[in-house]
């Protein structure tokens, strides 16, 4: 597909939002409204030996940049491509003595960039560099301190030689970063790599519950429809995870994003009721629900400990326990409730403990699916590592509609082309002829799936991260 479809939106001033982005002509599900490349885009600094500083992709082997031996390419076509975005930084390094952080990375690639090309609008772009938010005035006392430490070392780093920019303009900048930084996920999505400045994308606006979702594929974002969108409607994506109570997420974006949010999720308090669900009959009074969740939070943290050393067994003991003293109290959408299912599902999959962890699976899809929009991408990546898990427990028939279920979402919300869906489609067909091997003779089934996973050894889940799914725009912590 091409880069662009700037055709399909237009800003208008959005009420009480300031600027925004309006559909110019009706859309469906799954539709592409706009995609873009980054203007500039920068590798997370603990990834910059593992990922391609082009394209983004996590590899085995990177040939690295033989001047400032700190580039890291996949080949001589992505090295060749990069030139012009690398050719100063790599002579800046080298000057420097040292690489600077990814935000400072980041703002030397912009302003090398504005030097190039100056302030105007690049081809493609409804909004210049210079005109996006910056929210400095809103910065906190710690926020104003890292600011100023990173225009000083931003100044060291910047080369004599170079366009001189006013240091109203450099804090701009960053503010910008701070404000606007998305965040660049590696191939198959399941992981945050990087952070780029996208100024199309930086004018779509928040809404919890939104008719848009963004995905990073290929080397540019792509902007895709969740269902029907009029003419003339307002375009909108979540800056963060709906999986919380109103109250918690406005919190979330005041502090991060600096604005009240006046969606009507968040006015309505739509949903809280089922993310604070408590069991009905016999209903649990006040107080045991207050000792609950402070229950379930010193777990949390307990958890998070033993998570960091590495003690999965340890964190199943906790789960498992805490599941068992939530369940006469919370109902299955409660969000403490759903965070333990999603913890346990998770590492007893990396334990190789699939038939208990696909029956915590399923309560958790369950859960989600009651409270997520139907076509949610994170819904669609739970549903289907739920789906593995089953097929890995050996429900073939639960596993196999999970897939199928997770695979309507991701041609959603992903798309045909990207890595995870056609990764998803070969599970999707490979189930597909395993659920029919299990209708026609389920004893032969089991005999040649024991065999074909004696033979082969099986597709171990990921280690459990310790980091969240990667969150749509990329915050300094």
């Amino acid at each position: 597909m091409t880069i662009g479809g700037m055709e399909n939106v237009e800003i208008f001033t959005s009420e009480g939002k300031g600027r925004g982005l309006k559909a110019t002509k009706e859309f469906w599900a799954a539709d592409v409204i706009f995609a873009e490349r980054a203007y500039s885009a920068v590798v997370f600094d603990s990834l910059i030996n593992f990922v391609c500083h082009t394209c983004f992709k996590r590899q085995e082997k990177l040939h690295r940049c033989g001047q400032c031996k700190f580039a890291h390419y996949c080949d001589r076509t992505c090295q060749k491509d990069a030139w012009l975005n690398h050719k100063n930084e790599c002579s800046a390094i080298k000057r420097f003595g040292k690489v600077p952080n990814e935000n400072i990375r980041l703002a030397a690639r912009i302003m090398w960039r504005v030097e190039r090309e100056g302030t105007g609008l690049t081809e493609g772009c409804l909004v210049s560099v210079d005109d996006l938010q910056n929210h400095v005035e809103n910065f906190g006392e710690e926020e104003k301190k890292e600011l100023r430490m990173d225009v000083d070392t931003f100044l060291q780093y910047w080369p004599p030689q170079s366009q001189q920019f006013s240091m109203q303009y450099i804090s701009h900048i960053f503010g910008v970063i701070n404000c606007n930084g998305f965040t660049l996920s590696d191939q198959r999505g399941l992981q945050a790599v990087g952070v780029g400045i996208f100024p199309n994308l930086g004018l779509v606006n928040h809404d919890c519950w939104p008719n848009c979702t963004v995905i990073f594929n290929n080397g540019k974002i792509e902007l895709r429809a969740l269902g029907k969108i009029s003419e003339g409607e307002e375009l909108t994506v979540s800056y963060v995870d709906f999986l919380n109570v109103s109250e918690e997420r406005k919190k979330q974006l005041k502090k991060q994003y600096y604005f009240d949010c006046t969606c009507e999720h968040c006015q309505k308090g739509l949903k809280d009721d089922l993310f604070l669900g408590v069991k009905e009959d016999p209903k649990p009074s006040p107080e045991v629900v207050k000792e609950m969740v402070q229950f379930s939070k010193d777990t949390l943290e307990k958890i998070d400990k033993a998570r960091s050393e590495g003690l999965y067994h340890e964190v199943v003991k906790l789960c498992r326990e805490c599941l068992e003293r939530q369940e006469p109290v919370f109902a299955d959408t409660n969000l403490y409730t759903l965070r333990m299912l999603s913890i346990v599902s998770e590492v007893l999959s990396y334990l190789q403990a699939f038939e208990e962890a696909a029956h915590y699976a399923k309560r958790m899809v369950d859960g989600y699916m009651k409270l997520y929009h139907h076509n949610n991408a994170q819904l669609g990546m739970a549903i289907m590592r739920a789906g593995l898990t089953n097929w890995h427990a050996g429900n073939i028939e639960v596993g196999h509609g999970m897939i199928c279920k997770a695979y309507a979402i991701l041609l959603v919300t992903h798309g045909p082309s990207h890595p995870i869906t056609k990764d998803l489609e070969g599970m999707r067909m490979q189930t597909e002829m395993e659920l029919r091997m299990f209708r026609q003779n389920e004893f032969m089934y089991h005999k040649m799936r024991e065999a074909a996973l004696n033979n082969q050894p099986m597709q171990v889940m990921a280690e459990p991260s310790k980091e969240p799914a990667p969150a749509l725009f990329h915050k300094k912590q």
